[in-house]
């Protein structure tokens, strides 16, 4: 089994739902996003996937929420924004263009990161 993983960033403005906190005020983060792919099949160069392929696929995704404030978009209505749902989001645009993503992590701090994975 292989195992490769890219890595980007965003910024964006969020406030959690249904929260009694500071959280639940507008606020930002610079997040840091790993998506991580497996298989067990190399092609004929002996890659997984190109490096490219991922990191454009990724870079993609994130400026669907790049800049934004990211309880406006419509993939967010009525759902609080949280890291892991935020996770989850990347997940699934992700698969749409590489099946074999497997999980992907978000960072909204050095210290706190949520992952979504199958």
């Amino acid at each position: 089994m292989y195992e490769l993983k890219v890595q980007s960033s965003f910024s964006a403005a969020h406030h959690l739902l249904n929260y009694d906190g500071e959280c639940e005020n507008q606020h930002g983060h610079n997040w840091q996003v790993e998506v991580f792919v497996r298989g067990e099949e190399l092609n004929k160069s002996n890659l997984l996937i190109d490096f490219k392929l991922l990191k454009k696929t990724l870079n993609q995704t994130l400026d669907l929420l790049d800049h934004k404030d990211i309880n406006t978009l419509e993939q967010f209505k009525d759902v609080s924004p949280s890291s892991e749902a935020i996770a989850k989001f990347i997940y699934y645009e992700m698969k749409k263009t590489v099946p074999i993503v497997s999980k992907v992590a978000v960072w909204e701090t050095n210290n706190s990161c949520a992952a979504y994975f199958e």
